[in-house]
């Protein structure tokens, strides 16, 4: 059996500061960091053979502080920008509560959750989607064929994207799913890396 476990990075400042951050490369706050160390302990006991991540700091610095706490900082990594976040193009570095009464809280909305709504200049969920999942079916898919153990460090949407695959959501119920920052979700697969289970830790 299989194993990915998705990890979404700790809090960032921008996300303390209640501003679109995107593909701006802004640091952990301290609670992120805690938040990173506390998805550490949850993942104690878990053997990990490699380990992917987006190239935005946020989402490096989460998997390094995670597997420094299991003790196991050593395995091979890949980064890339295909597992980045959503690209919020004019959106970014706007607060949400001002840009909510700019442009209307429903609006918003769309802009943040749904499928197929582009933010002025940015992607939506489905293009972001459209770099995801080619990524995880090349880089990360053919290793859960093989029977390895994953850790997955990304963002709110890029694991939106792949959470939708995964557990077939319809574009609907994408709309309302929220993954936690520094909650590690587990996923198990059976031999034909079909999903047999998941869960957060």
């Amino acid at each position: 059996m299989s194993r990915l476990v998705l990890l979404r990075h700790g809090e960032s400042q921008w996300n303390l500061e209640n501003r679109f951050t995107g593909w701006v490369d802004v640091p952990l706050s301290p609670k992120g960091e805690q938040e990173a160390k506390e998805a550490g302990k949850k993942l104690t006991g878990m053997t990990f053979n490699r380990a992917f991540s987006s190239v935005l700091k946020r989402a490096i610095e989460t998997l390094r502080i995670a597997l420094e706490v299991i003790d196991q900082p050593g395995i091979p990594i890949q980064r890339d920008q295909a597992l980045n976040e959503r690209l919020y193009g004019e959106l970014q570095g706007l607060n949400k509560t001002e840009t909510a009464q700019k442009y209307g809280a429903a609006q918003v909305k769309i802009w943040r959750r749904s499928f197929d709504v582009r933010p002025p200049g940015g992607e939506s969920l489905k293009d972001t989607a459209e770099r995801v999942l080619p990524y995880y079916e090349k880089a990360i898919l053919p290793y859960l064929k093989a029977g390895e153990t994953i850790l997955v460090a990304a963002h709110g949407n890029s694991l939106r994207a792949l959470v939708m695959h995964l557990d077939k959501l319809s574009q609907a119920e994408v709309l309302e799913l929220n993954i936690p920052t520094g909650a590690p979700l587990l996923y198990e697969f059976d031999a034909a890396t079909r999903v047999v289970s998941h869960r957060y830790l």
